[in-house]
């Protein structure tokens, strides 16, 4: 398939490479950085998607999205795919799904699962909103980037899909420290209370696959200083987002929102940003200290 790609750093990068790998001929776009091996430069946004049969976006925010989407529809074929796997909030997926509409353009919202390990060995899990026609259309390329792709209904429920994932994965990261922390201060060794809660009740992933104590469990960036798989700004980004939606159609998420404020405390105030969201582990020990005997 021809195929423009815009948005080329962490994760898209190793996306577009694999998909050229995989013999697609792709024109990648980026303002900062270059093109990886095997795809072909665009000296704009608006060239890298002509003549293309699927434009991806992966892309940092809303506000960013909306405007490359206002750029690149107009460039696009009548029955073309926009396939923005950006993670963004759900108002700005439809409204760039509804702009695509208008043009005869099909708009896939896939934001993505799995992290940078997961975008370069090509096992992503995408949760899609919009057309099953438009799905089908690029199945073969979600195939390449990743091994799961989820049809979650229509526009704009893709977001929906990774907000309520990833509010789940930030309140469950944070129990999950806090209990370590917790069984520290108590005396209970690390080891053991893995054992324990790995297989009872208290099971999830953040404890059985992404451990947050370093010689615990499957190596995670906890065993490489907490360098990010998965860095804590972008789970507060995810958590304002799923906060933002939840205002919106009057959710009540007490430990959601909980969970934003312990991750902007985090970020902001203490020394998180360009950790892993894991490292929340020594913050809390660090607030725990064993208790005076």
């Amino acid at each position: 398939m021809r195929v423009g790609f815009i948005g080329l750093g962490n994760m898209g990068a190793p996306m577009a490479r694999n998909l050229a790998a995989a013999g697609h001929d792709v024109a990648g776009f980026d303002i900062a950085v270059p093109v990886p091996e095997g795809v072909d430069a665009a000296d704009t946004a608006t060239a890298a998607v002509a003549a293309r049969e699927v434009a991806i976006t992966m892309l940092p925010d809303g506000e960013i999205l909306r405007s490359v989407a206002n750029e690149i529809i107009p460039a696009m074929a009548p029955g073309t795919v926009m396939l923005d796997c950006s993670t963004v909030d759900v108002e700005s997926a439809r409204a760039v799904a509804e702009l695509a509409r208008s043009a005869g353009v099909h708009a896939l919202d896939a934001p993505v699962s799995g992290g940078i390990g997961g975008a370069e060995a090509g096992t992503l899990t995408f949760m899609v909103g919009g057309t099953e026609d438009a799905v089908k259309a690029v199945t073969p390329l979600f195939d390449i980037m990743g091994h799961k792709a989820v049809h979650c209904g229509p526009s704009g429920n893709g977001q929906a899909a990774k907000i309520c994932n990833n509010m789940i994965l930030g309140a469950t990261m944070i129990a999950t420290c806090e209990a370590f922390a917790l069984a520290d201060k108590l005396g209970l060794d690390r080891q053991a209370m893995y054992d324990v809660v790995s297989t009872s009740s208290g099971y999830s992933w953040s404890m059985n696959a992404y451990c947050p104590a370093p010689g615990i469990g499957p190596t995670s960036p906890a065993d490489n200083d907490y360098q990010p798989g998965f860095a804590a700004e972008l789970m507060l980004k995810d958590l304002r987002l799923s906060q933002q939606a939840a205002e919106a159609v009057d959710a009540d998420t007490p430990i959601g929102a909980r969970a934003t404020e312990i991750y902007s405390a985090f970020v902001e105030d203490e020394g998180g940003k360009g950790k892993d969201f894991s490292a929340m582990l020594p913050r809390f020990v660090a607030r725990n200290r064993p208790a005076a005997r």
